[in-house]
């Protein structure tokens, strides 16, 4: 197992971090413990989860993944050979997240009552990597992230007032490193500056969707992290599961997140995705890999990259899928995925 820093720590963190996203929802309990088993003892020290999870998130669930992690920790040991990265929900509408506010929102009382409840279900007093899921101000994110529109909420919580909060769980030793999720050039800039001029936490990580449907990361962001010591925890690395194939010509395997949520995945299923999809399965069979290898690899070999998170609802998957990451990246298999990106670029912001 290889292994990276993330920003400018001392923390060292697998190439391959583990995503939980699916516990408690498509995996059980005792699947999540056979997943965290196994990557741990291949040499995975990274596990990335959040509040909201899992998803699709509900009142009901919320919180459920973190509880499965929390009494693995505690019953399997070992929490300082663990870098556990969780998330804090961003501006929504969902109003079962805080017991006194019906929208949720990144200002001191909420972080606080987030941080608080992350604690006790993670059952650990402190946070390796907390990062916010979304920014607070409105933004088009996810199925509508191509482009920038312009949105103005006079409300909007100042990212300043946000760091604030977090430099006081630093100090309180909650918190050892924050980073973002779903953000862009400007907020991580802007949480630069702040980080500087105002002597506040510095932002470390970037957690956004990054693979070869989405390289979106690559106009802008990839820059900000490689002259500014910024990692990038790539999730979404096989784009839903979507650059596997099993989805191709509407084919809906039983079991599969699409065929159990309909319209859960709408970026990858966008027109466009299948023809990318399609050449990039034929280049990886002329290649003699799998499009899961091609998939994962291409990812991994980014140098801002700091870690693939991968998810899996079965073993299989998991094993799969951390098996490729002893691909070879060739000089060949970059033009060819150049040239179909250049073909094909961004099916699936």
């Amino acid at each position: 197992m290889d292994y990276n820093k993330i920003g400018r720590t001392d923390i060292r963190v697998s190439r391959i971090c583990l995503g939980t996203m699916t516990w408690g929802e498509q995996n059980t309990s005792q699947d999540a413990y056979d997943q965290m088993d196994y990557a741990v003892a291949q040499g995975v020290n990274f596990i990335d989860t959040a509040e909201l999870y899992p998803v699709p998130r509900s009142r009901k669930s919320f919180g459920l993944t973190e509880e499965y992690i929390g009494n693995w920790l505690t019953e399997r040991g070992g929490r300082d050979k663990i870098i556990l990265g969780t998330k804090v929900v961003g501006r929504s509408m969902d109003n079962w997240f805080r017991p006194d506010a019906d929208i949720t929102r990144l200002n001191r009382q909420q972080i606080i009552h987030a941080l608080e409840g992350s604690l006790r279900r993670l059952k650990t007093d402190y946070i390796d990597l907390y990062q916010l899921h979304w920014p607070d101000r409105p933004m088009n994110l996810f199925a509508d992230s191509r482009g920038y529109i312009h949105n103005v909420e006079e409300d909007s919580i100042p990212l300043s007032e946000t760091l604030g909060v977090l430099d006081d769980l630093v100090k309180q030793g909650k918190i050892r490193h924050i980073g973002l999720s779903n953000e862009t050039p400007w907020g991580v800039m802007k949480c630069l500056h702040h980080a500087e001029a105002d002597k506040l936490p510095r932002v470390q990580s970037v957690q956004n969707a990054y693979s070869l449907l989405n390289r979106l990361y690559e106009q802008g962001l990839s820059e900000v992290s490689l002259r500014e010591d910024i990692s990038l925890l790539a999730y979404s690395p096989l784009g839903g599961g979507s650059l596997s194939g099993k989805y191709l010509n509407g084919h809906l395997p039983e079991g599969s997140r699409q065929q159990l949520f309909p319209g859960f995945a709408d970026r990858y299923t966008k027109p466009g995705v299948d023809a990318a999809i399609g050449k990039y399965r034929m280049l990886a069979e002329d290649a003699g890999l799998t499009p899961v290898q091609l998939a994962l690899k291409f990812v991994d070999s980014r140098p801002f990259v700091a870690a693939s998170i991968i998810g899996a609802t079965t073993m299989t998957q998991l094993r799969e899928n951390m098996a490729a990451f002893d691909t070879v990246w060739t000089d060949e298999l970059e033009q060819a995925v150049n040239k179909i990106h250049l073909e094909n670029p961004d099916p699936a912001p």
